[in-house]
């Protein structure tokens, strides 16, 4: 079991807020060195700032990467990024998605392709990349953020369920795949969220929705499990959702 994550290096995509953001804050503080890659440079740096403010050497452990995960070429480059930094990648977080909600009649192609391109192939890009580099390094993780949503469809939200349902399956798939690499894939499945995704509101439902930081728990609890045993999937959901 590990018991230190000290050393490690970690790539978490969609890294600028929200969970992506929780996260890459819970491994700064567990001395990992974390590049953290999306589409908006002034988010990028505002998140680098709070992280570098956050923690003692936090300037050290801390990288960002601009890049859309919907295009390989960029994927690819945040992956070496990474590696360039700090010498190599022990940990992928696939994290960065989107969500236009809307029934399929009156949903466009463009929105359809940039909720599908951005949480299912966006993912495939950035572990395509990532998976030599894993190698490398004997093993290491690759975990995914999938949603509750991939198993419970509801109306209005067709693309975005597609979506995760897909992710769960390339995560079941992928994780047979690599496991005698000793690269461990889990991913995780949140219900309702406190963050800016669905509403730009994350005050709204703070009381009763899961906070960022408990799925930044989540996380660091697949990496430091013991390797006899792989909790491959985990649903998250709030002890006492809003009736």
């Amino acid at each position: 079991m590990l018991t230190t994550l000290q050393g490690k290096v970690a790539l978490v995509t969609g890294g600028s807020r929200g969970i992506g953001f929780a996260i890459a804050r819970a491994l700064v503080a567990d001395d990992v060195q974390v590049a953290i890659a999306g589409r908006t440079s002034s988010a990028l740096s505002a998140a680098r700032q709070k992280l570098e403010r956050a923690e003692p050497g936090g300037r050290s452990r801390v990288e960002t990467v601009t890049a859309d995960v919907r295009r390989y070429a960029e994927a690819e480059r945040a992956v070496a990024a990474a590696v360039a930094r700090f010498g190599g990648l022990d940990i992928l977080i696939n994290n960065a998605g989107v969500g236009v909600f809307a029934e399929v009649a009156e949903m466009t192609p463009e929105q359809w392709a940039e909720i599908i391109d951005t949480n299912l192939t966006g993912v495939y890009n950035t572990t395509h990349a990532a998976i030599p580099y894993l190698r490398r390094r004997g093993g290491g993780f690759i975990i995914n953020i999938s949603s509750l949503s991939g198993k419970n469809p509801f109306a209005g939200g067709a693309a975005y369920c597609a979506s995760k349902a897909g992710l769960n399956a390339f995560s079941e798939a992928l994780m047979q795949e690599l496991r005698y690499d000793d690269i461990r894939v889990s991913y995780v499945m949140p219900g309702s969220v406190a963050t800016e995704f669905a509403d730009g509101d994350a005050a709204k439902g703070a009381d009763w929705k899961i906070a960022p930081a408990e799925v930044a728990d989540v996380v660091r609890n697949l990496l430091c499990h013991d390797p006899r045993s792989l909790p491959s999937r985990v649903e998250l959901r709030p002890t006492k959702p809003k009736k």
